[in-house]
């Protein structure tokens, strides 16, 4: 089996062996049916006397048919039909690589730094579809049309989303792309120096430049995975990015309570709209020992302080009042991590 697939491997790279002259070559027949050596050195930068020599390994290659006329003509082959029998080694090929793929554990290393747009890419797709209940990416219009199908999976799914685009002049337009079937807000920035982001519950994050997917400067992204550094990804998003965009559409959240929050403004935000009393679940660790805690109890207040800098909860509990902050807290009594609200009683943590 291994024999096999090596030689499978060699046939492909045999196969796909084009070098510039070549590859400018052939699309440049296909192009126009069929040249002439001069129109093809006419309309390619291949010297005249390097001509013959890259059409012929076309044409041994079966993608182009050589006409011994005078003067020689380079007739296109129907790439249909020039790669019907690669295509059937392709798919064989892949077939018996994937019986030897082992997935490699992704999970082991809390922060990551990768340099490969493929690699940025994945992660961007793995976060968005591994939300549970929140997610917030910041987003190029390329990635949102790539991503498109996932954001509507999730959002169709109960996922809470907040969408921003940048930038802002790339952006289409809400008459000609339904905003609210990917998320329920949306929000435009105006320039490319907004970061490609997007983070799943508040904890497993992904931070890229847009350099890093359009261009080759900057090329670098970094994972949080499942860290609680990846509370600064989220904070950053929240409070730089996400309160100096542009909100572009905008629909009604209707998703049943109780509803689960990762981040402390989100819920906030959605109780100042909301109407009756509500009660919190709220898991997170006491600000000053570092303990865990479970607070319970009705929420008597939700407030953002100037600038939305604060956010904080009040939870009436047994033992009294308890202030319940977002991440790394410090003027509240707890820290929360995450954040349960229901109608009629403390939902289950």
């Amino acid at each position: 089996m291994a024999d096999d697939l090596y030689a499978a491997l060699e046939r492909v790279a045999e196969r796909f062996d084009f070098g510039e002259y070549e590859a400018q070559a052939y699309l440049s027949i296909l192009e126009h049916g069929q040249l002439t050596a001069s129109e093809i050195a006419d309309h390619t930068d291949i010297p005249q006397p390097r001509v013959y020599d890259t059409v012929r390994g076309l044409a041994d290659a079966g993608l182009v048919e050589l006409q011994e006329t005078r003067p020689m003509r380079v007739l296109a082959i129907d790439p249909e039909e020039a790669f019907d029998d690669i295509q059937s080694s392709l798919d064989d090929l892949v077939d018996g690589l994937e019986q030897r793929y082992t997935a490699p554990a992704r999970d082991t290393e809390a922060v990551s730094l990768i340099k490969s747009r493929s690699t940025i890419l994945r992660y961007l797709e793995e976060v968005i579809t591994g939300a549970e209940y929140e997610l917030i990416p910041s987003l190029s219009p390329e990635l949102l049309e790539r991503f498109e199908d996932e954001l509507i999976a999730q959002h169709e799914d109960g996922v809470a989303i907040e969408l921003l685009l940048s930038p802002a002049a790339e952006v289409p337009d809400p008459e000609s792309f339904d905003y609210l079937e990917v998320a329920t807000t949306v929000r435009a920035r105006r320039g490319i120096t907004t970061p490609i982001v997007a983070v799943a519950d508040g904890d497993y994050s992904v931070y890229a430049t847009q350099e890093a997917l359009r261009g080759d400067r900057d090329r670098y992204g970094v994972i949080f995975n499942r860290s609680e550094l990846g509370f600064l990804v989220s904070g950053f998003l929240n409070t730089v990015l996400w309160t100096t965009a542009e909100t572009i559409a905008e629909g009604p959240d209707d998703r049943p309570f109780p509803r689960r929050y990762a981040t402390i403004r989100r819920c906030i935000s959605d109780l100042r709209h909301a109407e009756g009393d509500f009660y919190a679940s709220i898991e997170g660790r006491d600000v000053r020992s570092g303990d865990r805690e479970v607070v319970e109890g009705p929420i008597d207040d939700a407030t953002f302080g100037a600038g939305r800098e604060t956010a904080t909860l009040i939870v009436e509990t047994d033992d009294g009042p308890v202030e319940v902050g977002g991440q790394v807290a410090a003027l509240e009594d707890i820290e929360a991590h995450e954040i349960r609200v229901g109608k009629d009683q403390p939902p289950g943590v």
